[in-house]
């Protein structure tokens, strides 16, 4: 498929969306539409929208792409067994204490909880970590866009990435929330039809059929779900179930993105089945992403293609748009084309809007009754939707020059520093009803939980090199820094921290607030 083609497709794509957009937030650009989409959500709309926010183009290409790894196979799997166990636990822990407390931003509640400070951190921590997270899924796609695409036209990296996401503000600036419950949807519809369609073209050129594609993808060097032999490496099953258990209570239940549309639907009960529509869903669906991945490295391997290469090392995020664009026919290449486009862009729009919305209502009180249909702070709320739109074109920016190592390694490692501290919070809040936090000290525990994170599971040496110099700020943090770190090395015995560690980070922060605890004047309601 020539790349003339392929821009032409997304063109299409992305005027269908803007004309949804406009269709939708024709009569109403309130703040309550932008926020919550006037809590009128239907239920099964927003629990597969939420498959498309949830999955993203780093489940699209990077997850396939890994599964040719001995030591990876289809761990994932285990991975997201942990996912649907904390998608169970939101559903009866978090939302009904969202839904009860009548939340716009569930950052509110850590305000009444904990306090005013303690609030604008987590708001904050959110803030940090959805940017990161949320310019990490995008850099995926615009560079798979930008070597199939732009490069042809010879138009740089940075204008892909501003025309992207100039697409995405341009359909989610009014209607927001509305809007994307409708666009996400349709986005969702194209990800899991492209997953099944390119099941059907890859086992078609194999001359597999459905119960041959079964059989060889379980028979295949791909498919160990299970790893339990060495309890020290990261692929270790206890590990990965566990540490999905706690990314998803942090990177969904604590996540104001994906939180927003739940706290869209109109009662607790139809968010609830939400919710447990879409975890069903979401396993299904993983299971076939695993599969294709088994396939196209059976594919690859009979057709003699090779894994592409970027500045001579191997990047497996390719190989999934390498036989799709180079190898299958056009109509999988389109498929593929719409999926990648469709998982991307759904997570990077919800992401800008909540964004948006925890800014205007943690920051500035846009959710305050005399703000909601104001033009004032409707004009305040574009402007910084456009902020946050240029804030990711940045971060983008910065990741382009220094990612060298899988996307989706690279994501969940970051939010295990990031989401960590709202583990700790949330848990102090909702178990230790009986105490509340010396709240000026909080972003200090917020701050040194990560920090502390990051010398339990990094190598400074290694990562780093040999400390050069003989400052003050050598002797009194560096070289302490250093020598900890090689003490926790040395206890460590070859240990290697995985996902869990966003348990360690929640819970070094639990703790820190129990040291700076006192006692509640009165028992918390929430």
């Amino acid at each position: 498929m020539t790349s003339v083609t392929i821009l032409t497709i997304i063109i299409i794509y992305f005027g269908v969306l803007i004309l949804i957009s406009n269709l939708v937030s024709k009569k109403d650009q309130s703040n309550d539409t932008f926020f919550k989409a006037n809590k009128n959500s239907k239920w099964y709309l927003v629990a597969f929208g939420m498959i498309g926010t949830a999955l993203s183009g780093v489940t699209f290409i990077s997850v396939p792409g890994e599964v040719g790894n001995p030591n990876l196979q289809f761990k994932y799997f285990q991975f997201i067994i942990g996912n649907a166990i904390g998608f169970l636990i939101i559903a009866k822990l978090l939302l009904p204490l969202y839904y009860r407390m009548n939340l716009t931003s569930i950052y509110s509640y850590i305000e009444q909880r904990l306090g005013t400070i303690s609030y604008k951190t987590s708001a904050i921590i959110f803030l940090i970590s959805r940017t990161i997270g949320s310019a990490f899924r995008l850099y995926l796609v615009v560079i798979v866009l930008q070597r199939y695409v732009f490069d042809d036209f010879n138009i740089p990296f940075a204008a892909t990435v501003l025309i992207s996401l100039g697409l995405i503000f341009a359909y989610t600036y009014r209607g927001g929330l509305k809007t994307i419950i409708i666009t996400d949807t349709l986005q969702t519809f194209f990800l899991v039809s492209s997953v099944f369609l390119t099941i059907i073209f890859v086992c078609q050129s194999l001359d597999f059929g459905a119960i041959q594609a079964f059989e060889a993808v379980k028979n295949s060097q791909y498919s160990k779900i299970f790893f339990y032999e060495d309890y020290l490496k990261g692929n270790y099953v206890i590990k990965q179930i566990l540490g999905g258990i706690f990314v998803t209570i942090a990177m969904v239940g604590l996540d104001q993105d994906l939180m927003q549309k739940n706290l869209s639907c109109k009662n607790i009960g139809e968010a609830q089945k939400n919710m447990f529509t879409f975890t069903g869903i979401f396993v299904i669906i993983n299971i076939f992403f695993l599969s294709v991945g088994a396939l196209l490295y059976m594919y690859a391997e009979k057709n003699g293609i090779a894994i592409p290469t970027v500045d001579g090392v191997p990047r497996t995020d390719y190989l999934f748009p390498e036989i799709a664009f180079k190898h299958l026919s056009i109509i999988p290449a389109i498929i593929f084309l719409l999926g990648l486009t469709a998982a991307t862009f759904a997570t990077t729009d919800s992401a800008l809007t909540a964004l948006t919305t925890s800014f205007c209502v943690d920051f500035l009180g846009m959710d305050k009754s005399e703000n909601v249909n104001n033009p004032k702070t409707v004009a305040t709320r574009h402007l910084v939707h456009l902020a946050f739109s240029f804030l990711m074109f940045l971060v983008i920016l910065v990741f382009n020059s220094l990612n060298d190592k899988s996307v989706v390694t690279m994501i969940f490692k970051v939010a295990s520093y990031t989401y960590g501290p709202l583990l700790g919070l949330y848990a102090f809040g909702i178990f230790l009803k009986k105490k509340t936090v010396h709240d000026k000290l909080v972003p200090i525990v917020c701050i040194l939980a990560p920090a502390i994170c990051f010398l339990i599971s990094t190598d400074l040496q290694q990562q780093f090199g040999p400390i050069e110099g003989q400052s003050v700020l050598h002797f009194l943090i560096l070289e302490p820094c250093y020598w900890i770190n090689e003490k926790i090395i040395e206890l460590k015995g070859g240990y290697v921290i995985d996902n869990e560690l966003i348990i360690v980070n929640g819970l070094i922060t639990f703790i820190g607030l129990l040291l700076i605890s006192k006692p509640t004047t009165e028992q918390t309601r929430f």
